[in-house]
């Protein structure tokens, strides 16, 4: 098979806008962000632990927009299909990581609201390295198929070109499913931890310097709920439905990239200085 690939489609230079704006945000924000979260907290808590995590699984589909890009704005793809599912399989990672590294963030703070002294010996570093090297094997194993197969979107039409959506419905497999369903999984376990978290800080709200931390720690989960609800929750729904994506849905999903440093900066002292429990206050 030739190495480099021949014309596909027209350019779309919309689509090549978006991606290089999402690009030129995201790369400085997770940069930073994890620039700080490891020089100011290192990996000594679970919420230094997650929010690394996230910023590394950001940094990872940020990295992959460039030939997005390029392939947009031209219309051709310069690279092999090795290339391209390799590429993929970046925007595939953010995508899955980031619904589990969002819920452990969510349960974490959880957990040190609603039950701060019951959770202390699970609210460890230690643990939360597991629960994220577990994540990174499912999102690994995940890629199995599609490294087996190498099928994807270059088939279609029987041109050679990258991040084209094929209008086939492709054929079921359990993973079309799963996947979903995981989502879906997650975004209910949000809104569960949303709503004892609500519940705990509205009754002990007579305490009014403690006010504008509780709003705080609210923002944490409203920013979840909005990631899971905007970018994951249509892309999900897509594939469980329809077994196929569209191209607004995918960059609707590459915008979390943008949004998730704004979970670290809900809480500036946690987030700026160096602390040995970067925990939000609690009751």
């Amino acid at each position: 098979m030739n190495n480099t690939m021949e014309a596909g489609p027209e350019p779309k230079l919309g689509y090549a806008l978006f991606y290089g704006s999402i690009m030129a945000l995201g790369l400085p924000l997770n940069a930073v962000s994890l620039w700080i979260l490891l020089r100011h907290h290192s990996l000594k808590t679970p919420s230094a632990v997650f929010m690394v995590n996230l910023a590394i699984s950001d940094l990872l589909l940020v990295i992959s927009l460039p030939m997005r890009v390029y392939f947009y704005a031209t219309g051709t793809w310069p690279l092999g299909d090795l290339a391209c599912n390799l590429i993929r399989m970046l925007f595939r990672t953010n995508i899955r990581s980031s619904n589990f590294f969002i819920t452990f963030i969510s349960v974490d703070r959880l957990l040190a609201v609603v039950y701060p002294l019951r959770s202390r010996h699970l609210r460890t570093a230690c643990n939360a390295l597991k629960a994220v090297g577990l994540a990174w094997l499912f999102v690994l194993v995940t890629h199995i198929p599609v490294i087996v197969k190498r099928s994807g979107f270059l088939e279609s039409n029987n041109k050679s070109t990258c991040f084209e959506f094929s209008q086939r419905q492709p054929k079921i497999s359990a993973m079309v499913y799963v996947k979903p369903v995981i989502v879906l999984t997650m975004l209910a376990v949000n809104i569960v931890c949303t709503t004892l978290v609500s519940w705990t800080l509205h009754r002990h709200l007579s305490d009014s310097a403690r006010v504008n931390n509780k709003i705080n720690v609210m923002l944490i989960f409203i920013m979840n709920l909005v990631m899971f609800t905007i970018c994951f929750l249509p892309l999900s729904l897509s594939l469980l439905i329809n077994r196929t994506a569209s191209e607004p849905l995918v960059c609707l999903a590459t915008v979390n990239c943008c949004l998730d440093p704004l979970l670290y900066y809900f809480s500036l002292d946690a987030f700026w200085k160096k602390k040995e429990d970067a925990d939000l206050p609690r009751e």
